[in-house]
Formats: C-alpha cells, structure tokens, sequence
C-alpha cells in the first residue's frame, strides 16, 4: 500500500495545484526520485508541460508526456491523463480528480488540494476512498 500525503494549500485555482505539483517534482527528482503526475485532461497536460519549464527562474526539472516519443521515457518525470509509466516510479502527483487506477503500485502517492470548495468536497471523496483501500495517510497543511 501506499504512503499518501494530502498537501492543503491556502490559494485557491488549478494554477496553485499545478504550481505546487512543480515545486514537489523539482524537490523529488533533485532527490533522485523517479516522478509521474497525472492530471485530468490533455488541457492540463499541456500547461503543466510549458509550466514545469517555467515556474520559477533557473527551475530545470527534466520531464517528458508519456506517449508522445516511442518506447519507455527516459526522463526522471513524466505527465499523462490517459497513460500510466511502464516503469517504476518512486511518487505519484494527482493532480486529477479522481484516484488513478494504479495509484497503489506507487510507494508515494501526493494529493494537492486548493482551498476552493470544490478541490476539497473532491479530496475528502478520494481520502475516504484511499483509507477504505488501506493506505497510510497523513496531512499537510500548509
């Protein structure tokens, strides 16, 4: 089972999601972690992309789209909605809204919450659906 941290964050807006999903993959991947971040759709495929090139001055965090180049992606980070990684990876980032359906094979499992009602009402339904599975879970408010 995995270890699943929810990290509550005060900002409201996807955009505070997918930021904080940036700084969590820089961190990770400096760690030598091996990162995927699912996210919702191909919109949000996209921004998250151009975003991880650009959230912070100097930021490099190598990452790649699965499905994009042929065979297994060589890049430390990866992003998709509709493919999960072949490989292992040592953290999940979800960034969509429900729980993917191989979040358990990950050690690692981040949940990013935004203060908007709606992010919450959907992450008390994805906790409820982690601790029935078994997973151990913790809180972060930050």
């Amino acid at each position: 089972m995995a270890k699943v941290d929810f990290y509550i964050l005060p900002a409201t807006g996807e955009i505070a999601r997918q930021q904080f999903a940036c700084r969590l993959a820089e961190k990770a991947y400096r760690l030598e972690n091996r990162v995927h971040i699912h996210v919702s759709d191909r919109d949000n495929l996209q921004i998250l992309d151009d975003l991880l090139w650009t959230f912070r001055d100097g930021s490099f965090v190598p990452h790649e789209v699965i499905g994009i180049s042929p065979g297994e992606p060589a890049s430390p980070v990866t992003i998709g909605c509709d493919e999960e990684p072949h490989t292992q990876c040592d953290l999940l980032i979800n960034l969509g809204d429900t729980i993917p359906s191989r979040a358990s094979s990950f050690p690692r499992v981040a949940e990013v919450v935004t203060s908007d009602e709606e992010s919450k009402v959907q992450s008390r339904k994805r906790f409820v659906d982690y601790r029935d599975q078994g997973h151990t879970l913790d809180t972060h408010k930050l």
